[in-house]
């Protein structure tokens, strides 16, 4: 760090900042998932609630005022964090860390180690936290504290100018707000805006709670499950393969010729499995047995 500070006070100062670093990243996470929620679903923690009135507050506000006050704090300390975790040996001069080979060293020097440490301690590690417990996240008196400090940093006006350029992106993609294709979260609970589906008569509804019910988890599941074809659909697409194999075949060299054979034999016993079972389930369709005619 600076030679000013000892090595163990460097230390204890790291870990600070990255666990503050930390708990702005899942404060992200965590508020966008609520943002998501009725206002009932957010919890009966005081705590919670506190953090979601003041989120939310100003016509929704605050939420992108938390954003750009996060980003400013975020970018200031990764400033100081890298005094800390930056190696700056001199290899073949100086003792490699943890003995390591110079080549590794030289690795090290180019701060990826520190990269590595910060993204996994103080980002990734705390977002898989927060986006599996949003609400009981937000019950922890700290994210409401470090919610008023960076709205204060942000009321500051040192990144103003983020809202004009957003203003003007808004008006150049012709953005508008979630709520007008997905509805708010009343409406997608009360089903009032579907989803359609690309398959007749699967259609379903946006929920903003998770699932409990197991008989909910199976549809849910079902629906994602692509549709089965059917006993005349696989026989077409057996069919068409067995012809485009056989037009391949008529103009493929001496020694390809047995590989296509081979493809059209399996092909064949594939079809006679199909027509079996189409037998055995009584399907009302006749299944083609003039394999040739393919």
């Amino acid at each position: 760090m600076w030679d000013a500070v000892p090595g163990w006070a460097a230390v204890i100062i790291f870990f600070v900042l990255i666990s503050i670093v930390g708990l702005l990243e899942a404060m992200q996470i965590a508020f966008f998932a609520v943002a998501k929620f009725k206002k009932e679903d957010r919890g009966d923690h005081p705590m919670a609630r506190r953090t979601c009135n003041l989120l939310f507050k100003n016509g929704g506000r605050n939420l992108p005022g938390f954003m750009v006050g996060r980003q400013v704090t975020v970018t200031l300390i990764f400033f100081v964090a890298a005094r800390a975790t930056t190696l700056n040996i001199k290899v073949g001069e100086d003792d490699n860390i943890f003995g390591v080979s110079d080549a590794l060293q030289e690795f090290f020097n180019l701060g990826f180690l520190g990269a590595i440490l910060t993204t996994i301690l103080g980002s990734i590690s705390w977002q898989l936290v927060a986006s599996a417990f949003p609400i009981a996240f937000l019950s922890n008196p700290f994210v409401y504290l470090m919610l008023n400090f960076v709205l204060l940093i942000e009321a500051t006006g040192i990144c103003a100018a983020s809202w004009f350029f957003g203003t003007i992106h808004k008006k150049i993609a012709g953005f508008q707000l979630d709520e007008v294709y997905v509805g708010t979260a009343e409406e997608r609970a009360a089903g009032g805006k579907p989803d359609t589906s690309m398959h007749p008569g699967r259609d379903f509804s946006m929920g903003t709670n998770v699932l409990v019910a197991p008989s909910d988890w199976e549809n849910a599941i079902k629906n994602l499950e692509p549709v089965p074809e059917t006993f005349s659909q696989q026989r077409e697409r057996i069919l068409s393969n067995i012809k485009s194999m056989k037009e391949m075949m008529a103009d493929a060299p001496e020694e390809e010729k047995s590989t296509f054979a081979a493809g059209i034999e399996a092909e064949v016993k594939f079809l006679q499995k199909l027509n079996e079972e189409e037998a055995a389930e009584g399907d009302a369709s006749a299944p083609v047995k003039d394999i040739e005619a393919a």
